[in-house]
């Protein structure tokens, strides 16, 4: 039988393909897709040019691109852990604004990488990335290397004292609104499975608990919090903690959803009920919480328009320029079947 012969590749389309066809030089051309400020041409041969690009399926090359102007087109960007499912969101808000800036995004995490941050600044002083964004577990050292680094960087979902350049979310406010759902269900001993103490989404979490049951003017004794880290294991380890003290509570707010996976399991092996012995509600909806049992009660975060906002404000901003934003919207109560009414023997309104 005769050798099938391998389809022949289209051929390439170059610069001079698009020149050619629309009638301009080859350095007009370069200077639209390079998108030269100083270029200075009547709109209508750009647009002419633009449709001669599109037409012809014209892709720049990316390696004559990056030693023409001395840039990689490529950000960085460094999550704690693959395994947390918040960051699918973040890189995947991150990943778009790249696109539609003409770059591309490189993302690892520490997790997976020894002495993470040093080896993305070595790729970095190496040319091969043109920022980063930093979503690591950022210390005063780790600080102090971003900022020796001499290039543009923003810490993502975390903010600590002395960093001056961050885009962060609203976590006091969730917080808030998640043990406003409780109390307006008629929960009165709520307690808060908190984050790792030193992370610093997990501490303004807590601060809008905190605020919120103020405002209630209910008791938060010190038995009513447990840290965890924001593992399924870490959640079912706190959940045993606040069943064992002498009085449990009837609701918990879980600073991450996936905590909440492990504080289901644990509060099952109790041999107790959701929602019916007690409400759960968490931080961050996930397209899992729908089809955990019970589905899960949430608090949606904007973690996509999160990493597409700070991928923007490391491309426009210079390297020295303060960012300080907070993402607000949208933020929203999703309602499912792991939050209801306390047991009638602990709620005061029940007949």
């Amino acid at each position: 039988m005769p050798e099938r012969s391998k389809p022949a590749r289209p051929p390439k389309v170059t610069l001079k393909d698009v020149a050619s066809l629309a009638g301009v030089d080859r350095s007009v051309v370069s200077r639209i897709v390079n998108n030269d400020p100083n270029l200075n041409i009547r709109p209508q041969t750009r647009q002419r040019v633009q449709q001669t690009i599109d037409k012809l399926g014209y892709r720049p090359n990316a390696a004559a691109r990056s030693l023409r102007t001395a840039r990689a087109y490529m950000f960085g960007l460094l999550i704690p852990d693959f395994a947390n499912p918040v960051y699918a969101e973040i890189i995947a808000g991150a990943e778009r604004a790249a696109g539609e800036l003409g770059y591309a995004l490189m993302t690892a995490s520490s997790a997976g990488v020894r002495f993470a941050l040093p080896h993305y600044l070595e790729l970095i002083g190496q040319g091969r990335v043109d920022g980063l964004l930093f979503a690591g577990e950022e210390t005063g050292h780790e600080l102090e290397q971003l900022r020796a680094s001499k290039i543009p960087w923003v810490l993502v979902n975390r903010h600590t004292e002395g960093s001056p350049r961050y885009v962060i979310l609203d976590d006091e406010r969730a917080g808030h609104l998640a043990v406003d759902h409780l109390v307006t269900l008629g929960h009165r001993r709520i307690a808060h499975l908190a984050g790792p103490a030193g992370a610093d989404t997990a501490q303004r979490r807590r601060a809008g608990y905190l605020s919120a049951m103020a405002a209630a003017q209910l008791p938060t004794t010190p038995g009513l919090i447990a840290h965890a880290d924001y593992t399924p294991a870490g959640g079912a380890a706190a959940m045993q903690e606040l069943l064992s003290i002498p009085h449990p509570p009837t609701a918990v707010f879980v600073a991450n959803v996936a905590s909440a996976v492990g504080v289901l399991h644990a509060i099952h092996e109790r041999g107790l009920s959701v929602p019916h012995d007690i409400s759960v509600i968490a931080v961050h909806d996930m397209a899992l919480a729908s089809h955990l049992v019970p589905a899960l009660t949430t608090v949606r975060m904007p973690l996509e328009q999160l990493g597409h906002r700070a991928l923007e404000l490391l491309a426009q901003r210079e390297p020295t320029e303060p960012i300080a934003e907070i993402v607000t919207e949208p933020v929203e109560l999703i309602v499912r079947q792991s939050t209801a009414q306390p047991p009638n023997h602990d709620n005061p309104t029940a007949p």
